[in-house]
């Protein structure tokens, strides 16, 4: 029998977050594209070059805004787990199983 948390949690929920990273890299190539078009846009109707530019930063600023979402995500969603017993120790004196060489 299940319990009331398996229960809640998606089948395939590592399938859904690796698709949600995978949509971050589309979505920063996208935004830089849009940007791309705009600014080659502009520039085909004012005929000024600087326009090309401007639509390119405005592409890279809203990828990395969409970086900064992610981000804030995927800190929500750890949040909480240094409270945790399992990765308590680790938050308060580190990981020392990768430096045995050290000691």
């Amino acid at each position: 029998m299940k319990n009331k948390k398996e229960e809640l949690t998606p089948k395939h929920r590592e399938k859904l977050q690796a698709l949600d990273n995978l949509s971050l890299g589309i979505s920063i190539v996208a935004a830089i594209a849009i940007g791309f078009g705009i600014g080659y846009g502009l520039k085909s109707w004012t005929g000024y070059e600087w326009t090309l530019w401007l639509g390119i930063f405005w592409g890279v600023a809203a990828a990395g805004l969409n970086i900064q979402k992610a981000y804030k995500r995927a800190q929500k969603t750890y949040e909480g787990m240094e409270n945790d017993p399992r990765y308590a120790h680790r938050a308060k004196h580190g990981d020392k199983s990768y430096n045995d060489d050290d000691e």
